[in-house]
């Protein structure tokens, strides 16, 4: 078997394995009426803006926390929090702080019993290998598996909300950057 086939034979696996009823409950917290912020460390913090631009393209008013313009996070507004572990510091602590504060929190993680995948209002597994060792064996390095699984789970749930929203791929280009 060649590398790309065990790598694609990898995430496909672990994307057999993502539950598609978390990605229901996720998509029924994420609501063009509220501001959605996305907060991720490292890889997963680049998933996670991935995600962040598919949902300005689909009309969400979106911020990545961390950024110089994003404003305060309120209470009504949802956090879409990624780590694999589910327990990396600057990820788990303001997930926290944002759920006492009133915000629902949507977890993705590769463990559902990690810190953050306990205190998720909906709680996303990827169950693709991180850094630590937890999850699905990976031949690649690191959190790659997990990575390469979030950004399609992630995609599907913005395949998902764009088509509950009606949002066509011509409306979603139209949003697409023209400073190119």
């Amino acid at each position: 078997m060649s590398l790309i086939n065990e790598v694609v034979s990898e995430v496909d696996q672990v994307m057999g394995m993502v539950d598609e009823r978390q990605l229901e409950a996720a998509e029924k917290l994420i609501d063009k009426n509220k501001r959605i912020f996305i907060l991720g460390a490292g890889r997963s913090g680049l998933m996670a803006k991935g995600f962040a631009m598919r949902l300005m393209h689909i009309g969400y008013t979106v911020f990545v926390i961390g950024e110089t313009i994003t404003p305060s996070i309120q209470k009504g507004d949802v956090l879409v929090s990624v780590s694999g572990s589910g327990k990396t510091g600057s990820v788990l602590d303001p997930s926290k702080k944002a759920k006492d504060d009133g915000v629902k929190l949507v977890s993705v993680t590769s463990a559902a019993d990690s810190p953050l995948g306990q205190i998720g209002d909906a709680t996303i597994v990827v169950p693709g290998a991180t850094k630590s060792g937890s999850g699905v064996k990976s031949i690649q390095l690191l959190s790659t598996l997990f990575d390469q699984s979030v950004h399609i789970t992630l995609d599907v749930l913005c395949l998902m909300l764009s088509r509950r929203d009606n949002i066509s791929n011509d409306a979603a280009k139209a949003a697409h950057s023209n400073m190119e």
